[in-house]
């Protein structure tokens, strides 16, 4: 009698080669880019023990200093500006990442993708290790951190445009949104593990809440050198554009994801790289690219100051706040993978993350009204606002930029992929920049203004993608209409 398979083995083999390769690189651009995020969080962490109310900290009795209402904290920033010092800092790094963003696509597009990523994370390995060698190297100069913070949002800038390029080559358009929705909650996991990472260190030697993650981060680009396979032909497995062609040879019409309804068409390829000028002309790129200006905003402002702000408002302790804003990236994670399960069911793009932003601004005001009333409604309020904040922004920058990366128009120039991502995400790394500055501004003030702030940015953003969002409604008419009259014929 012969045996029957092992029910694990059987189960291995029921997927093909191809579905193998396809699962490791997206778990290994998954790592990657937690990596990336992980390195970013412990300045946000590292804040409320750099300026400290020193009066609530026991004086250690070898301290003979008399009359120093600031000697726990870490100069130059114990003085009374310390928010504004933050914000510099916050905008050191995110000003150079917005601009070299712009300048990454169109270097990630020119050269291998496995030797511009190792050398990205390797880089940004060592400029984040060099921010906490600062604290037992005892330097105290805003220029030193102002400095290590620029060439780390230089070097930050490989990761995005050169990750949604090779997930681009190996996934083609039929669950984009649901499989890039679960993938890009590498940004959500990476905040939390950097915020726990930071925390554990935080009270104890904030140097080493920067050391680690940048000996992380480090490692997985010595990973990235080892194992990333760029596009499946290089493994003798069958590009997602041979299967998409198939499928839309099958289909009289399909959506696009600027809501247009086109005749479907076979693709060819071209290798050439796609111009900056002939990038911005793809139909969506304009209006995507000026909302996530504004929703990146909101999600960056959260991302460096609501660790800061629950200490103030809430009085935790600097590890603690550090753990409770985690809950903010919890529920990123869930409305990121909603956003684009909606978004693959209903193929309205941009009328889900409209919904979605629309719903987002009323709970900002609510989470600022009420979300400190009790430990329940922190946890609750902090789940949603995180969904709905992020939500948007993880399918603008994943989802929609691949779509738009590989648009008909391009006529199956997959080349264009990196320029797109880096066109979208460059110019919502503007709003990164402007939000966490005008925090720093705005918060001496009071926090109800920065939540104000936060609030007419998110509705700039539903405003950016008005057009977009009749135009898919008008689409969805025009289908329905269409598909009515062949049932009545």
């Amino acid at each position: 009698m012969k045996s029957s398979l092992a029910p694990g083995v059987r189960f291995i083999t029921s997927f093909s080669r191809d579905s193998w390769y396809r699962g490791f690189i997206l778990l290994l651009t998954f790592l990657f880019y937690t990596a990336y995020h992980l390195s970013r969080k412990p300045i946000s962490i590292v804040k409320s023990e750099l300026h400290r109310n020193c009066s609530t900290v026991i004086r250690p009795v070898e301290l003979n200093v008399t009359n120093n209402a600031t000697w726990c904290d870490w100069a130059p920033f114990d003085q009374d500006n310390y928010q504004a010092l933050f914000g510099v800092l916050d905008n050191c790094f995110l000003v150079a990442y917005a601009i070299g963003m712009f300048f990454s696509g169109i270097f990630g597009e020119r050269l291998p993708l496995r030797y511009y990523l190792s050398a990205g994370m390797l880089l940004s390995g060592l400029f984040t290790a060099l921010f906490g060698l600062g604290f037992y190297w005892n330097i105290h100069s805003l220029g030193y951190y102002g400095f290590i913070q620029v060439m780390n949002g230089l070097m930050q800038t490989t990761g995005w445009p050169a990750v949604v390029a090779c997930v681009g080559n190996w996934f083609g358009k039929g669950r984009r949104g649901f499989i890039m929705g679960v993938w890009n909650s590498h940004t959500s996991v990476g905040n939390i593990l950097g915020s726990l990472i930071a925390g554990a260190f935080v009270s104890s030697a904030w140097g080493m809440s920067f050391i680690v993650p940048g000996l992380i981060i480090a490692s997985t680009g010595i990973l990235c050198f080892f194992f990333l396979i760029e596009k499946p032909e290089d493994v003798n497995c069958c590009s997602p554009q041979h299967n998409s062609d198939q499928e839309s040879a099958a289909n009289d019409t399909h959506m696009q994801s600027n809501g247009d309804i086109e005749p479907a068409q076979t693709t060819e390829d071209h290798s050439e790289a796609i111009s900056f000028c002939g990038a911005l002309r793809i139909p969506g790129v304009v209006e995507f690219s000026l909302c996530l200006l504004f929703a990146k905003l909101v999600s960056y402002t959260f991302l460096y100051w609501l660790p800061l702000y629950i200490s103030n408002v809430a009085h935790f302790e600097a590890k603690e706040a550090g753990d409770m804003s985690t809950l903010f990236d919890v529920g990123g994670i869930v409305g990121g993978i909603m956003a684009g399960v909606v978004s693959d069911y209903t193929g309205g793009r941009a009328t889900t993350c409209w919904v979605m932003l629309i719903a987002a601004a009323p709970m900002l005001f609510l989470y600022n009204s009420i979300g400190q009333r009790s430990l329940g409604t922190t946890i609750g309020m902090l789940l949603l606002c995180g969904g709905l904040v992020n939500g948007p922004y993880a399918l603008i920058t994943t989802a929609v930029s691949a779509d738009l990366g590989t648009h008909e128009t391009l006529r199956g120039n997959s080349r264009a992929l990196s320029t797109v991502a880096a066109i979208i995400d460059g110019t919502g790394s503007i709003g990164a920049a402007l939000g966490p500055l005008l925090a720093g501004l705005i918060s001496p003030t009071g926090w109800n203004n920065v939540f104000y702030m936060l609030i007419s940015a998110d509705m700039l953003a539903c405003l950016f993608l008005s057009r977009l969002v009749y135009k898919e409604a008008h689409s969805c008419y025009r289908y329905m209409q269409r598909r009515r009259g062949f049932t009545e014929i």
